[in-house]
């Protein structure tokens, strides 16, 4: 016997998670102007993934992977952060040919003030939530995505 269909999404329900991740990114983009932070949402995605790479700075290609663009998409997201000091290009010590990635000072500083800015944004939005609403979200927002991981 086969186990029954999942539900089907419900479309207002799909429509709440986009105007939700709208909203969110919009309240980021405020704080993050207060901070005079002028960067675009691919620049603070390469800085977050940059960030990523503890052990040893990545490639232009892992950031190419990571991002799924091509390489040069990279290299026009590397230049223009490289410009604001945010990242530097370095030889790879085993292979000169390899160009590495690695945050700056200001490049780290900056990931700090946009993880700030999502917090505060996030604090914004979820506001009008208790302490318990916001504890339950969580535990439902966690489950949707370490499902997703699985399935990924």
């Amino acid at each position: 016997m086969s186990s029954p269909d999942p539900a089907p999404t419900d479309p207002d329900l799909a429509e709440q998670l986009v105007r939700l991740t709208r909203r969110m990114h919009r309240a980021q983009q405020r704080h993050m102007e207060d901070l005079d932070i002028a960067l675009t949402p691919a620049q603070t995605r390469l800085l977050r993934i940059v960030d990523h790479y503890r052990d040893q700075a990545p490639r232009m290609a892992d950031l190419a992977a990571r991002l799924e663009v091509v390489p040069r998409a990279v290299t026009t997201l590397v230049d223009a952060l490289e410009a604001k000091d945010a990242v530097r290009r370095v030889p790879d010590p085993a292979n000169r040919r390899v160009v590495r990635i690695e945050l700056t000072d200001t490049g780290r500083s900056t990931l700090r003030a946009l993880r700030g800015a999502r917090r505060a944004a996030a604090r914004d939005i979820l506001a009008p939530l208790t302490a318990e609403e916001r504890e339950v979200l969580g535990g439902l927002l966690s489950t949707l995505v370490d499902g997703a991981a699985t399935r990924c």
